[in-house]
């Protein structure tokens, strides 16, 4: 009867040991799927890929100032409204020090620069991952997670994250408005955003089933209104045609996200739309503290369109009075007041505390980096293009 005490207490303490092994004590984390707005380095280990942001004077603004992969002179709006919700910025998929436990601690980024929703958007880029890809490799973290802290654990961890899906505006600028794109011959413009709107449906059902419960979908911005869209125009005005095709975008993806909210249980999906107030600040650049609203900070001068930001550019006296940075994308500052008026919106509250990430460090615009970063990317065997 005795001898039999210690085997029982061994037992229990193997069952317990057991169970907290399966103990998750995770933090809330983010996962995000978009396009180089938000893409914090994967293009870079997409070796073929030509849409880059590997070469200065991009980041300039963030960190040590050298290359990160985003596509700006500094943060993503994904990255501010993450700094204010207290999570921590998810690294890129593709980062070789990716591992199990930086996925527990920090959440992953799928964004690819020259993504979209549809998987033919920006072919011409040769590799770059849509939005099905990077739902593809979603599927695989969770594998590594489930493997790694048990089904039910794994299963809570992804419900608790929170989810951003910010792609779009690649699926007109690089895909419909573009004649060498099929879909710009087989669709009108409704017709086409209703194919955009049949695809995101199932792709956020996708999403669903795989536990994303709080999730946010960004809106498209006065995309007419970008540099590239300018300088293509007869006028050099903002293009009409291209802004109401964003207009139609967003009014169509706020009804798609209503409707998933009321019929999917205990989903929380919010629409992210800040096209007035960014064609407000581009209308009014004063207004905000901006004193260019139609020009790029990076360029070749007079040369355009410099589809891209390099060395031998040039960049502007100002950073920080610069809404563009390069042709396609915003600045750091523009960013900022894009996110703000996000988080004044919703009204975020902090689900980490403590241990919310810095923002950016400051830096002063005018300055350039002390060295430039070596482009290559370190070996890394590259997965196929979406």
């Amino acid at each position: 009867m005795n001898s039999s005490v210690p085997s029982l207490c061994f037992l229990i303490f193997t069952l317990f040991s057991a169970a907290a092994i399966q103990l998750c004590h995770c933090k809330t984390v983010q996962f995000i799927f978009g396009d180089s707005l938000s893409d914090v380095g994967n293009n870079i280990y997409l070796s073929r890929s030509l849409a880059q942001a590997n070469l200065p004077w991009y980041g300039i603004d963030f960190g040590n100032g050298l290359p990160n992969g985003r596509f700006s002179n500094g943060r993503t709006v994904a990255d501010i409204i993450g700094d204010e919700m207290g999570l921590p910025r998810p690294p890129a998929f593709l980062d070789p020090s990716l591992t199990e436990d930086v996925i527990l601690e920090n959440g992953v980024n799928y964004a690819s620069g020259g993504g979209g929703i549809l998987n033919e958007t920006g072919g011409y880029f040769i590799q770059r991952f849509g939005l099905y890809k990077q739902i593809q490799l979603f599927r695989g973290t969770q594998e590594l997670i489930k493997a790694k802290i048990g089904k039910e654990k794994a299963k809570e961890f992804f419900e608790e994250a929170r989810y951003v899906v910010a792609l779009g505006s690649n699926d007109f600028i690089n895909n419909y408005l573009m004649p060498v794109y099929s879909d710009s011959w087989k669709y009108n413009d409704q017709g086409f955003v209703t194919y955009l709107m049949e695809t995101l449906r199932d792709q956020l059902k996708l999403l669903y089933g795989m536990g994303a419960r709080q999730l946010m979908v960004f809106g498209l911005g006065p995309m007419g209104c970008i540099p590239l869209q300018r300088v293509l125009s007869l006028s050099g005005d903002c293009q009409e045609r291209t802004n109401n095709l964003a207009l139609s975008f967003n009014k169509a993806a706020s009804n798609l996200l209503d409707g998933l909210a009321n019929r999917l249980p205990n989903a929380t999906y919010k629409f992210g739309d800040a096209y007035d107030v960014v064609a407000d600040v581009i209308s009014n650049p004063g207004k905000y503290g901006f004193n260019n609203s139609d020009s790029p900070c990076c360029s070749f001068g007079r040369i355009r369109p410099a589809l891209t930001c390099v060395p031998a550019s040039v960049l502007c006296k100002d950073r920080s009075k610069y809404v563009f940075w390069d042709e396609y994308h915003p600045s750091d500052k523009a960013n900022e007041l894009i996110a703000n008026e996000l988080i004044k919106k919703f009204g975020f509250l902090r689900v980490n505390q403590p241990g919310a990430p810095s923002p950016a460090p400051e830096s002063d615009p005018n300055s350039a980096p002390a060295a430039a970063a070596d482009p290559s990317p370190p070996p890394f065997i590259s997965p196929s293009p979406n």
